[in-house]
């Protein structure tokens, strides 16, 4: 869905989300995002990690 989306259209994009959120509540919308992305990455690597910790005690 997002593969044909180019420089353009992310330009438009980012357009659209300072005209509704405005200039005041960017900062504060990109850090939630950071944290969301944060916290999403550290769940998937500890399931990783758990997933290979499971593995290995089978395999002993």
């Amino acid at each position: 869905m997002l593969q044909n989306v180019g420089f353009p259209g992310l330009m438009m994009i980012l357009v659209v989300v300072l005209i509704i959120f405005g200039p005041s509540k960017l900062p504060e919308l990109g850090r939630a995002v950071g944290r969301t992305l944060h916290e999403f990455k550290s769940s998937a690597k500890e399931l990783v990690s758990d997933s290979k910790e499971e593995v290995t005690d089978s395999k002993s």
